[in-house]
């Protein structure tokens, strides 16, 4: 065990998300040159084993991130900057995307260009050096895993672009049976309305219901009303 000498104000912590909740400003990990044991007390340059006693500092020691931990498989990645758990060999790394990502994901994954610099969109927490697992939805877009999982209990739409977050086509059969289950009152069953897909992106006329309106392109519930409600004339 050992104690992090932070560069930026001289003072000794366990680690740096100790450091940032105690100061007003956050430990720059790269820039960190000395660690005290806290056995023999002796202050040293940053390194896995005590110099005078010995002591291991940490299963797993990065040079890079002066990183001290348990060993959970961690490895360093250069592109991403920082360390993150793997194995290694079970992630790939993402040049567009600009993160490791599970090797299930390569080449079946939407790419977005520097998708984990953004925060997530719910707790609105930093996901790049998150301690906390990315999810990655089918448009692209991250969430911490713990907050996609809170997300799904009342909803199922990105938060950024409103595509479904997974899928979702068992339920759009049940609103098929509903939607033929509940006809509409005659003065509505010749009515039409234009919508917008939020799944496909695609624009359609169909017929106004108000269990909800399917896109005629990918069959999704999915959508938005993009214009208003009319009569054909014929019908008036």
């Amino acid at each position: 065990m050992n104690y992090v000498m932070a560069p930026c104000c001289d003072k000794l912590y366990t680690c740096r998300l100790c450091h940032d909740n105690n100061e007003d400003h956050q430990l720059d990990r790269f820039k960190v040159k000395e660690v005290q044991c806290i056995n023999c007390e002796k202050i040293q340059r940053a390194q896995q084993t005590c110099e005078e006693c010995s002591t291991l500092f940490g299963e797993y020691y990065c040079s890079v991130c002066h990183l001290f931990d348990k060993d959970k498989k961690q490895y360093h990645c250069e592109n991403c900057g920082i360390c993150r758990i793997g194995p290694k060999e079970d992630f790939f790394h993402c040049l567009k995307c600009n993160l490791c990502l599970a090797m299930n994901l390569q080449g079946k994954h939407k790419c977005i260009e520097n998708v984990s610099r953004q925060d997530c969109p719910i707790c609105l927490e930093d996901i790049h050096t998150s301690r906390i697992v990315a999810h990655v939805l089918p448009c692209g877009h991250l969430l911490h895993r713990t907050c996609y999982e809170e997300m799904v209990k009342e909803g199922y739409r990105c938060p950024l672009c409103m595509h479904s977050a997974f899928d979702m086509s068992r339920y759009w059969r049940q609103l098929d049976d509903e939607v033929a289950q509940t006809p509409m009152p005659s003065e509505y069953q010749n009515m039409t309305v234009d919508i917008l897909c939020n799944d496909c992106n695609g624009r359609s006329t169909v017929q106004f219901h108000i269990v909800g309106m399917k896109c005629n392109i990918c069959e999704s519930y999915n959508t938005a009303q993009a214009g208003g409600c009319r009569i054909s004339i014929d019908q008036q």
